[in-house]
């Protein structure tokens, strides 16, 4: 098996086997978590490829983006259109674990491949549908990306512009990804619960997943806290974070948060201003939320004096939570990131090197592949098409009419 295939060799979701219809961000990263854990995934595409083969730097077809939330699977490109192609995808099915698609409402009914119609013929199919906003209602039928889902879910109103108050779009792909993760959760709970009706007898089940639905979920616990209690008068508190700001020093910034009393002591003392820890009006959350301009006021100049290094040490070392912000550029060389051995670089032959950071979770016992490739456009669809059994001459004819490529 090549690089862009050795997931599902170890892993604890190992010998399940993933059928990627999806495109963009949300349903390829869910499957590229997946194949994380050891499933084996097989990525459909389009002849155009998935959307974000092209967005951000990229080398031939293989974009940074692409190449973070494809890694590990195989890849193979399908005419839908054509009835043949949609034979092969049914081959492909027939033995499937999941199904993950992103596509508009109907669409997949359209192509005859409905939840109860890949059903009938793998009963054991988990059906993961990703959609914007819903299968149904007043807005399902739109074409929906991550900005859009941001305005109408909240977000961009629980994130605004510090100074002037207006809504903003947080400038990464925040909604998209969070489903990605709420659906990755999702598909191997139904999996759990297929394997507990018995291994090798129990049925599957569809889940439907809209980003809205996921993004409000992500948002609600703090973001929303002032729109729960629903009986007069509802409690009523500071919105969550309005004091929270970054602290500039001499040659960098910090973040520093200290919801307990004794990390606000503490940090008084390192700043130099013990008396600050006993003064009734810091003595408590509420208090100090109210006289926050106050602590910032007095402390701020100070921190501004200081260089980022030598007050991160003093501060970790007298128990108050800090961390320097890292720009983009230097994460790489952040003490625990290096530490963790995050980041990994993966040869691509004829790109050159690709950094990427492993799977979160790790599985204690199971090495990280770092040679775990993301596919180029169509790279094993001859290989797939021989699994499932075509000779030489079918896929010949197949590649000839344009249904594979």
């Amino acid at each position: 098996m090549s690089a862009a295939g050795s997931a599902g060799m170890q892993g604890p979701l190992a010998g399940i086997k993933v059928v990627d219809l999806s495109a963009v961000v949300s349903g390829p990263m869910c499957a590229g978590l997946l194949a994380d854990q050891g499933a084996q995934v097989v990525k459909v595409e389009s002849q155009q490829g998935d959307l974000t083969r092209i967005i951000g730097p990229a080398k031939g077809d293989i974009s940074a983006l692409f190449a973070a939330i494809n890694r590990g699977k195989r890849g193979i490109v399908l005419d839908l259109k054509q009835p043949s192609a949609l034979a092969v995808l049914r081959a492909l099915l027939a033995d499937a674990d999941v199904l993950i698609e992103n596509f508009r409402p109907g669409a997949m009914a359209r192509l005859g491949l409905s939840y109860d119609e890949v059903a009938a013929f793998n009963p054991r199919i988990v059906y993961l549908s990703i959609s914007g906003f819903g299968q149904t209602g007043p807005y399902a039928a739109g074409r929906v990306y991550d900005p859009v889902i941001q305005a109408v879910a909240g977000m961009a109103d629980a994130h605004p512009d510090p100074k002037s108050g207006e809504p903003q779009l947080l400038q990464t792909l925040m909604c998209d990804k969070l489903t990605a993760l709420t659906a990755a959760q999702a598909v191997t709970a139904a999996l759990l619960a297929r394997e507990r009706q018995g291994a090798g007898s129990g049925r599957g089940q569809k889940i439907e997943l809209a980003m809205l639905d996921a993004a409000v979920n992500f948002l609600w616990p703090e973001a929303c806290f002032n729109h729960a209690f629903q009986d007069e008068p509802p409690p009523v508190a500071m919105e969550f974070g309005a004091n929270q700001r970054l602290w500039r020093c001499a040659d960098g910034w910090l973040a520093l948060i200290t919801p307990q009393n004794d990390e606000f002591a503490a940090m008084c003392r390192v700043f130099g201003r013990p008396e600050m820890g006993s003064d009734p009006r810091f003595a408590s959350i509420p208090a100090r939320r109210q006289h926050n301009q106050l602590i910032r006021d007095t402390l701020e100049p100070i921190a501004a004096q200081r260089g980022v290094d030598a007050l991160m040490t003093e501060l970790l070392a007298a128990g108050v939570p800090a961390g320097r912000v890292n720009t983009k550029a230097a994460l790489a060389s952040d003490p625990q990131v290096m530490h963790n051995a995050l980041l990994h670089d993966t040869a691509y032959p004829g790109l050159g090197r690709l950094r990427t950071p492993r799977a979160a979770a790790q599985f204690i016992g199971l090495p990280w592949d770092a040679d775990r490739r993301a596919p180029h456009l169509g790279e094993h669809s001859r290989e797939l098409l021989v699994e499932l059994g075509h000779d030489e001459a079918e896929i010949e004819a197949l590649i000839a009419s344009g249904a594979v490529r």
